[in-house]
């Protein structure tokens, strides 16, 4: 396209920042304390959020397309979902260029505000089958959002899902189990871990549920580098103090990363 050719007249027309909302996109990174690196902790937790909404709906999305039996389009919405977990991975590694002196100049103006309180977090938690009853509280200030959250507490989360397609494919799950409360959370089974030994030892009978196995581990294992590479930048930065909304900050972060969505993916492993 020539230069001649570009449009410039947009007086009757949607311009790019029209329809990506700019005005308002860049309009609310509203800093606190006039502190110059308050600006990078800002656009960090901002672009981390937007990520966890694409997340969110590509999660859900793959949710449905299970469910329906359309494996191969799940397949595709879960493997973007890792794609995205690898772009907030990065994102912390820019976070860690601000130095703990740099942090104490304007904490004090979070108040009580932490990332801890994220929903959309908590959303993909729930959606994958980690389920805490007490932090629904938090949100309970919010009806709509603690409606939200209320509703993925009391449903199927992705790994219930695949385990129905598991006996749906005719290996042996108990009824307690297919309809168990799903407001709790999940606990390891030996009648899935078989079920899913047998699809790993003949991948090539069980092919389309060894790939949903697969990309069930592509997402835990980035979830646990994601989660792994926060409690180190928070470390680094603050050390071992208490987060601005009240958790332990570095242990509660360690506590966390012994937790897993898909435990019998992983123990089969040791056992094949």
């Amino acid at each position: 396209m020539s230069d001649q050719q570009v449009y410039t007249d947009f007086k009757d027309d949607m311009t790019y920042a029209d329809y990506l909302s700019l005005d308002q996109l860049l309009s609310a990174q509203n800093r606190l304390s006039g502190h110059h690196d308050e600006m990078l902790f800002i656009v960090i937790h901002q672009v981390s959020e937007l990520w966890m909404k694409l997340i969110i709906h590509e999660i859900q999305a793959a949710c449905k397309s299970l469910i329906n039996d359309q494996f191969e389009p799940a397949f595709k919405q879960l493997a973007r979902v890792s794609k995205i977990q690898e772009q907030i991975i990065k994102a912390w590694d820019v976070l860690a260029t601000m130095t703990p002196s740099e942090y104490i100049e304007f904490r004090d103006s979070l108040g009580k505000a932490s990332g801890f309180q994220s929903y959309q977090y908590r959303l993909i938690e729930f959606s994958l089958g980690y389920k805490i009853p007490h932090i629904l509280k938090i949100y309970q200030q919010d009806q709509e959002v603690y409606s939200v959250l209320e509703k993925a507490y009391q449903n199927k989360g992705l790994y219930d899902i695949a385990i129905d397609k598991l006996s749906q494919a005719g290996f042996s799950i108990s009824e307690g189990l297919l309809n168990r409360d799903f407001s709790k959370p999940y606990e390891k089974s030996e009648e899935v871990k078989a079920a899913w030994s047998e699809v790993y030892k003949d991948s090539q009978k069980y092919w389309t549920l060894y790939q949903l196995a697969e990309k069930l581990v592509d997402l835990e294992d980035w979830h646990q580098q994601w989660r792994f590479r926060h409690m180190k930048t928070v470390e680094r930065i603050i050390g071992f103090k208490k987060g601005t909304g009240g958790s332990s900050g570095v242990n509660y972060l360690k506590s966390v990363l012994d937790t897993y969505f898909f435990p019998e993916l992983w123990e089969l492993r040791t056992e094949l």
